[in-house]
């Protein structure tokens, strides 16, 4: 067994503990005996607490991370661009805009995520109709496309926090921010996710080819054309499916695979579930930190993802610098 092979296995098997940790770890305080004790008994106190609050939350927190991770690696191919992350292309714009709209007229909780994926879909629709021409595939076209759709929808975001009411402002900057606070996973998620994913193995000697750049690739004999817009429509799914369940997290797609790059290469066969796993992984960690750290006030995760994110990032460009890349 290869070194890959066991990395991929133990990020696994670290996944799921950092689930059962998280469904341990919270205001609330709980022995290990109590927590093994309420996992068998989901009706008593501490059960419904595992059960119905923290373990549902703990899995949304991991497909959400996994989707970002995966979205990230793909849009870093489709841009060949080191810095493209998940929301590079607007599709959280849309989502944002259409949930505030939501929350600015009252809607029920439950609906806020279909307006998400609905304003998502939306944004995907107009960046794909605008950059789609008639001649050569344009990864400019498509980045300028999706810059400028991402800051048509920044504007109706202002306008809609400075003209919504007080008591909701509270509500919209978390959600602005990341928050899975009242996180909901439909079983559709999960179908994506795995979906996605096989998809994405499927077409790993693609983005392996993709990576080397588009003329190389054409002279390989890819589809360049097909599989690009393939990959940006695969990439904008898995981001809207995200930002529908917990809004804006930053900086899981764009740090995960490059730290997966670090330790498992490029080869997207293994870069690709490596990244997916880390991402849940990493994700789950911090929103474990955002709803302990500062106990029992509950901070939005993107602010943890952003505070953890920064440094990192920082930390890759300054060993890309001393290697002269």
């Amino acid at each position: 067994m290869t070194l890959r092979r066991i990395l991929l296995i133990l990020l696994l098997l670290v996944s799921i503990g950092s689930v059962l940790f998280s469904s341990a770890s919270g205001s609330t305080p709980m022995t290990w005996q109590e927590w093994l004790a309420a996992l068998n008994d989901p009706a008593s106190q501490h059960g419904e607490l595992i059960w119905r609050l923290r373990m549902p939350r703990a899995v949304a927190a991991w497909v959400v991370g996994s989707l970002l991770a995966m979205s990230g690696c793909l849009m870093q191919v489709l841009l060949r661009n080191p810095l493209a992350d998940p929301y590079v292309l607007g599709v959280s714009g849309g989502a944002a805009f259409a949930t505030l709209l939501g929350m600015v007229f009252g809607f029920a909780v439950g609906v806020l995520p279909w307006l998400a994926m609905l304003g998502a879909l939306l944004s995907i629709l107009i960046v794909f109709s605008l950059a789609r021409g008639a001649g050569p595939w344009s990864e400019t076209r498509l980045l300028l496309t999706g810059v400028v759709t991402a800051s048509g929808w920044a504007a109706l975001i202002s306008l809609v926090l400075s003209l919504g009411p007080d008591n909701s402002l509270r509500g919209m900057l978390f959600w602005l921010m990341g928050d899975l606070s009242y996180a909901a996973m439909p079983a559709w998620s999960l179908v994506v996710l795995a979906a996605s994913f096989i998809v994405c193995l499927a077409l790993a000697r693609s983005l392996n080819v993709l990576a080397m750049g588009e003329t190389t690739a054409r002279l390989l004999g890819e589809s360049t054309r097909r599989t690009l817009w393939l990959v940006y429509l695969l990439a904008s799914i898995l981001t809207a499916t995200a930002v529908s369940i917990a809004g804006s997290i930053g900086f899981v797609g764009l740090i995960v695979p490059h730290l997966m790059r670090l330790l498992v290469g490029s080869d997207h066969r293994i870069l690709i579930p490596a990244a997916t796993l880390f991402g849940g992984l990493f994700l789950v960690l911090s929103d474990t930190l955002a709803r302990t750290v500062l106990s029992p006030q509950q901070l939005p995760v993107g602010v943890i993802t952003a505070l953890l994110g920064v440094p990192l990032f920082l930390l890759l460009l300054n060993r890309a610098r001393l290697k002269g890349v």
